[in-house]
């Protein structure tokens, strides 16, 4: 009954402090809703466009892009540049005035492309010119046709199209070896179950200066006082920090099951993450909270490690665009191993039975840094 009491002040303290009303309920939410609107399996790319009206092959070129991308049209130039400039359009496309009479003419009109220096610029890029060599490359034909035959153009593009039409198409075969890098996701899965291993740790990680305080505040000594053992007043905190990271999970959990449908795998597979991975959060807030004797340096310290450890971990970018030297230096920290399991849930389908070694390596990290922080808090708490 005891330890359950403490438990609960542990709990009553994340819901006083104000401040956890952003950082334990906003942000959480808000960069899952970031991350699945830049990168998530929805995103269409916007290309911004400038071309001249009533033209047939530039009319032809922004209607072929619009089956890939979505168009925004653009009357004025500056108006283009200063969309791209701002991120309001991932790219923009200027088509000379006069382009089909240029290209007719055997001229080689230039197309102006603008984007800002990132990877979604670069891919509509490529989309762009090969979308034009597809327009174009009959058009160039014809025109060497009727320059080495001495016939019109008109008659050297019916030339063309007979020989297009009797030419077999190239067959391809395509062969797949490994797995697409994310397949099947939906656009917030990725960044829903990355976030919930990053604010689930950090959480955790700054309750460490509840413990301090509870020392600093004389608390702890006047629960000595009582009848409760040290034993006692140890597992009351643990449980405490445990039921906060659990909280923090779950309530991740409820809000993107709800608002963005996010698929979380295995309820029972998830549920298991949750409460191991939970069991490391506490432990290491636990160990956190004996070696400092100042809240605020804690504070510091917690966020500092929780983030670090994040990124290192994959919670930050997924660890498989990583080198394979920083693939094997994450797999010392738990979070790789909470991301790994939430992947094989999620991406691949799997159930309990396939994240056993997750679990493991992760309950493994939970009895070492609860042997840890219990043997340093009995120090601390009865010196």
């Amino acid at each position: 009954m005891r330890i359950l009491t403490i438990a609960r002040n542990a709990l009553r303290r994340l819901f006083r402090d104000r401040s956890n009303i952003f950082f334990v309920f906003v942000l959480p939410i808000a960069l899952v809703l970031l991350i699945g609107a830049q990168f998530g399996g929805g995103f269409t790319p916007t290309v911004g466009v400038t071309a001249p009206v009533g033209d047939e092959l530039a009319d032809r070129l922004v209607a072929e892009l619009a089956e890939l991308y979505q168009i925004r049209e653009y009357e004025i130039r500056d108006e283009l540049v200063l969309s791209v400039e701002r991120g309001w359009v991932e790219s923009g496309l200027e088509i000379p005035v006069r382009f089909t009479d240029s290209v007719l003419a055997g001229e080689r009109p230039e197309i102006g492309y603008l984007s800002q220096p990132d990877t979604s610029g670069q891919g509509v890029q490529t989309a762009v010119s090969a979308t034009l060599e597809r327009i174009l490359a009959p058009i160039t034909a014809a025109s060497v046709v009727s320059e080495t035959q001495g016939i019109p153009l008109e008659q050297a593009e019916v030339v063309v199209q007979g020989v297009a039409g009797s030419v077999p198409p190239v067959q391809v075969e395509t062969r797949t070896t490994g797995e697409a890098l994310f397949p099947n996701l939906g656009q917030f899965d990725l960044g829903a179950s990355s976030q919930l291993v990053l604010f689930m740790f950090l959480t955790g990680l700054t309750g460490s200066a509840a413990l301090i305080q509870s020392r600093q505040l004389g608390v702890t000594r006047r629960m000595l006082s009582t009848p409760a053992s040290t034993r006692t007043i140890l597992a009351g905190e643990a449980l405490g920090r445990l039921g906060v990271t659990l909280f923090q999970g779950v309530y991740i959990v409820a809000v993107t099951l709800v608002v963005f449908r996010v698929n979380w795998g295995d309820p029972l597979g998830a549920a298991a993450i949750m409460l191991v991975f939970g069991m490391v959060a506490s432990s290491a807030a636990m160990l956190l909270g004996s070696l400092f004797s100042n809240d605020q340096q804690a504070g510091g310290i917690a966020v500092v490690l929780g983030l670090g450890l994040a990124a290192l971990g994959g919670s930050m970018v997924p660890v498989e665009i990583f080198s394979s030297t920083m693939q094997s230096i994450s797999m010392f920290t738990p979070h790789y191993w909470a991301n790994d399991a939430f992947a094989e849930l999620v991406r691949r389908d799997g159930s309990v039975a396939d994240i056993l070694p997750q679990l493991g390596v992760m309950a493994a990290y939970a009895v070492v840094l609860s042997a840890l922080a219990t043997w340093r808090l009995q120090r601390a708490i009865t010196r």
